[in-house]
């Protein structure tokens, strides 16, 4: 396998961080979103991802793009491996909801090209654009807090013992979050599985840095 990915990329880390959850060995190819006015844009890479938008993932023939695509992918694939999606059909329809939120809500709003456009076009301040970053992370993990304090039998991950694609997704969230220096106090339950998740070698060693 071969990942396309950008090592700051949260969508990237969610994958390499299933990746490793999953043993999966596998060759990085870094884009690099900044140099040269933006490796995705280039012709070559274009023709493998025509969203110009990291990770990609191939593996021989198959072209798989989007982090949840490449995720269930590798799930489906290697059903023997640790799984990412906990208990039953419920608990695991729950998982995939919290993802959802992250991917679909929270991330699409605060990527490198939505802040690049603010930037560009209507010619915001840094001041303004972590203001729009630090809001819009604020009004997900409420949400996502609340939906944790809902659950019957908290656990140290979002729905058990050990990670689940809710907790794939989270933890590179919550990174970002810190980096862009947003307020987590008002959030225990999400900060303490970022801590405890830090304590493991998948969440730990796939790290940006």
């Amino acid at each position: 396998m071969i990942l396309y990915h950008y090592f700051r990329s949260s969508a990237s880390y969610r994958v390499r961080i299933a990746l490793a959850i999953k043993g999966i060995s596998y060759e990085k190819r870094e884009i690099h979103l900044l140099n040269n006015g933006g490796e995705q844009f280039s012709p070559e890479y274009s023709t493998i991802n025509p969203q110009q938008l990291v990770p990609t993932l191939v593996d021989g023939d198959a072209i798989i793009t989007q982090s949840l695509a490449i995720i269930g992918y590798v799930e489906e694939k290697y059903p023997q491996l640790p799984t990412l999606l906990p208990g039953d059909f419920a608990t695991r329809a729950m998982a995939r909801s919290l993802a959802l939120t992250i991917a679909c809500d929270i991330h699409p709003l605060n990527n490198l090209r939505v802040l690049n456009f603010l930037k560009n076009e209507f010619d915001i301040s840094d001041e303004q654009k972590n203001t729009w970053y630090q809001h819009w992370i604020a009004t997900g993990f409420q949400a996502i807090e609340s939906y944790l304090q809902q659950r019957k039998n908290p656990t140290p991950f979002c729905f058990g013992e050990t990670p689940s694609i809710s907790d794939v997704c989270l933890i590179p969230q919550v990174y970002n979050a810190k980096r862009y220096a947003c307020d987590l106090t008002p959030f225990p339950l999400i900060t303490g599985i970022y801590d405890h998740a830090l304590t493991f070698p998948a969440f730990y060693d796939t790290r940006p840095e």
